[in-house]
């Protein structure tokens, strides 16, 4: 089975599908139109781009390429964790630990992917590397994002109960441990309702890219299974990591809340 190659009729259905979607929020009156616009124009040129650049990379296979590739991927990442939240850090900061821990949760999966059940040769084969990368690291900046929003969000709101908390004698971790706990949880809550409707409810990207272009349905499902017990991972890792470097940063060694660490 040979892949299924869009038309010029097919984009431009797209795009009316688009215009739709613009003109029924104008009748509504959503206010999701400028948005929308934005969203889609922003999407567009991207995916041109990034298909533009994958396709020099592919033709000129170089682990230099590769890396510049996945550089740009964790820079891009790292910017959009930092700039999601209402309530942030000092810049250096926010973007550091939200981009650093994207960076972390995705880079050891990812490895683990390339190196056990992928095993692409060279490991490293922008092919394999880049679209994986891209995968996981989507869903790792994703839940980190979200891990943080609510970590911030509550600690703000819940100031005074912290603080009498360690007025009491309690630690930094035990103030803000349950803080964390549900930050965790937040940011581990889509991949989990993900994981619960896979073959059910939904067919996941992956399975359904690789089952129409002709692999057979049940192979299909093993690399969804793999691929999804890497996401979990590195969203578990990521999310982990942003929590616990958040609330780190949110206090100090004498035992004291340091909300002027914030930047509202």
């Amino acid at each position: 089975m040979t892949p299924v190659l869009l038309t010029s009729k097919d984009m431009i259905l797209a795009g009316g599908l688009l215009f739709s979607s613009i003109v029924l929020s104008l009748v509504m009156s959503l206010g999701l139109q400028q948005a929308l616009v934005i969203s889609a124009v922003r999407m567009t040129v991207q995916l041109a781009l990034t298909g533009s650049m994958l396709l020099l990379i592919f033709d000129r296979p170089s682990v230099w390429l590769t890396i510049a590739m996945l550089v740009l991927m964790f820079g891009a990442a790292s910017y959009e964790v930092g700039s999601r939240q209402l309530v942030k850090l000092t810049p250096g900061w926010h973007f550091g630990i939200g981009g650093s821990s994207t960076v972390i949760g995705t880079v050891i999966v990812v490895l683990i992917g390339l190196l056990t059940a992928l095993q692409p040769h060279p490991w490293y084969q922008a092919r394999t590397a880049i679209p994986m990368t891209g995968l996981l690291l989507g869903n790792v900046m994703n839940a980190v994002s979200l891990t943080m929003n609510t970590l911030l969000s509550t600690i703000s709101r819940d100031r005074s109960a912290i603080e009498a908390r360690l007025t009491l004698g309690a630690t930094r971790a035990e103030a803000m441990n349950g803080s964390i706990r549900q930050a965790i949880r937040t940011g581990l809550i889509p991949t989990l309702n993900q994981m619960a409707a896979a073959g059910i409810i939904t067919l996941p990207g992956i399975m359904t890219g690789q089952i129409l272009a002709g692999m057979n349905p049940l192979e299909a499902a093993k690399y969804q299974i793999v691929l999804m017990s890497l996401i979990v991972s590195g969203n578990i890792i990521g999310t982990t990591l942003a929590a616990t470097l958040t609330a780190a940063r949110l206090s100090d060694a004498r035992g004291r809340l340091r909300l002027d660490h914030l930047v509202r």
